[in-house]
């Protein structure tokens, strides 16, 4: 049953495209309509993501004004729908990047546990505007959140909550890949770009038992804390001279978290092995890749593939191994009311490597 009126609904709004700017509005919203399948959840912390950053901007296409972005959503539940069996009001739980999707049986994606690819309804965590006039979904940069109970999960305990906030999305982005394409014993793995998807993926490629782990990023500046993170090699495009031919067939499987047009794409794709697989998870404004050289992948018999966040018995799996490995974000927590700050911050590329707000107002409401 519902156990609590609705609670006040505020947050840091995106009124336009010039709010990546730190140009976001403190102020209240109405949330999406309340039905018995929903959680209310007071919010402790939110990571930012990038795709903050593209939605604020409309890089991926119009943003529905006003707009609170944030989908690595950690807190409280506060307010639990009487059809949610699995969470029950003052657990520790936490919300990514999905908010709803059909969840029908006859479905061939949500019926097959692959729900991030539902075609039939795919409502996300913030800017989305739900079917049958139920409103817009509003996201974590806020005091309170609601969300479909089926995309509210359990914090393991011994999971530190700043900790588990950027793996909803960030974690998830690359540990769904790694996972889905044979990560562990026996397997090479690349990881382009060590930032705040690239940590996450040699923190996970080496929790899944892969031998060998490289990451691969343009500058030497990174080298260091990609060793710290667990690399046990590292690529530097732009200061080792012929990288590719130096490396050429070594990896089994690459994720690339580089979302820039300008990548050295037909490079990496020749770092893979025989039958080897890329997968790209960065996504550009605009959504354009480098172009490909058949060649590439014919002479090597190479697959090319993408892939989203991941389904939610993926993010339930993907925080428990977190939890019993002890794996630590490389977080830095900034106070909510900074929020403007720190989404500039994120801007420029200053995260090492994810920022975590913290609400300095959870449990005070």
């Amino acid at each position: 049953m519902a156990t609590q009126a609705s609670p006040k609904f505020q947050g840091w709004l995106g009124k336009s495209p010039e709010s990546v700017q730190g140009k976001m509005e403190w102020g209240e919203y109405e949330p999406k309509k309340w039905t018995e399948d929903d959680v209310d959840i007071e919010i402790s912390h939110c990571g930012i993501c990038g795709s903050d950053l593209h939605m604020l901007k409309s890089g991926w296409g119009p943003t529905p004004y006003p707009c609170v972005v944030g989908h690595e959503i950690v807190g409280k539940a506060v307010r639990v729908g009487e059809n949610v069996k699995h969470v029950k009001v003052g657990d520790r739980v936490g919300v990514g990047a999905q908010a709803r999707t059909c969840q029908k049986s006859t479905c061939p994606d949500c019926g097959n546990g692959l729900e991030t690819y539902c075609h039939n309804e795919m409502v996300t965590t913030y800017g989305s505007i739900y079917p049958n006039d139920e409103g817009k979904s509003y996201g974590g940069y806020a005091d309170y959140n609601r969300t479909n109970g089926h995309w509210v999960f359990q914090i393991p305990d011994g999971l530190d909550s700043a900790v588990a906030a950027p793996m909803l999305c960030g974690g998830i982005t690359v540990y769904s890949p790694l996972k889905q394409n044979g990560c562990g014993p026996g397997k090479t793995v690349g990881i382009v770009g060590v930032g705040g998807l690239g940590h996450f993926g040699i923190l996970f490629a080496k929790a899944l038992g892969a031998d060998k782990v490289v990451g691969i990023s343009r500058k030497a500046d990174k080298r260091e804390d990609a060793l710290k993170l667990g690399a046990d090699e590292y690529i530097s495009t732009d200061d080792e001279k012929d990288w590719n031919a130096k490396h050429a067939r070594t990896l089994d499987l690459i994720v690339s978290t580089v979302s820039s047009e300008k990548m050295p794409l037909d490079g990496y794709l020749q770092l893979l092995k025989t039958k080897g697989t890329y997968i790209q998870v960065g996504a550009p404004d605009g959504g354009v890749l480098p172009k490909i050289n058949a060649f590439t992948l014919i002479m090597s018999g190479i697959k090319v593939g993408g892939s989203a966040t991941g389904a939610p018995w993926e993010i339930r799996e993907m925080l428990q191994l977190a939890a019993d490995n002890k794996i630590k974000t490389w977080v830095q927590e900034r106070p909510l009311k900074e929020a403007n700050q720190a989404v500039i911050d994120m801007e420029k590329g200053k995260a090492r490597y994810r920022y975590v707000l913290v609400n300095e107002n959870f449990g005070k409401h």
